[in-house]
């Protein structure tokens, strides 16, 4: 997915979010926390793709990787998030990055309209 996502974006820094539960690696556990979402904790860092590939070595959802649970560049063109305890990772940007990411049998993405759910399919909210 990394390697999509550099494809679809120019040469810039990213932020880097670790999210905050007291049970994970967030990389700089002395830095300063952002709240986001519903008053969630995140390390937000800036750095690039070789560092969300990297950093991080330890996590909940290792089988799946161990990746930033939200990353996205400077420009804030796409956005990737993932709640601390999902299986699955949720990605929004534009509709060329959204089909590269379908077609990638690795990711095996689908594309979800703002109105949708985006649980995938087989996977309880609760």
């Amino acid at each position: 997915m990394v390697k999509d996502l550099v494809d679809h974006t120019p040469d810039q820094p990213w932020w880097l979010g670790y999210l905050d539960t007291r049970a994970h690696d967030i990389v700089f556990p002395q830095a300063p926390t952002v709240s986001l979402y519903a008053d969630w904790h995140y390390v937000l860092v800036e750095a690039g793709p070789e560092q969300a590939l990297t950093w991080r070595t330890e996590h909940m959802r290792s089988q799946y990787g161990v990746l930033p649970d939200l990353f996205f560049p400077a420009d804030r063109s796409w956005l990737v998030s993932a709640l601390w305890d999902d299986t699955w990772t949720c990605v929004g940007g534009p509709a060329a990055l959204v089909e590269t990411l379908r077609h990638d049998p690795l990711v095996r993405a689908r594309p979800v309209q703002l109105d949708e759910d985006a649980t995938p399919p087989g996977h309880d909210l609760y």
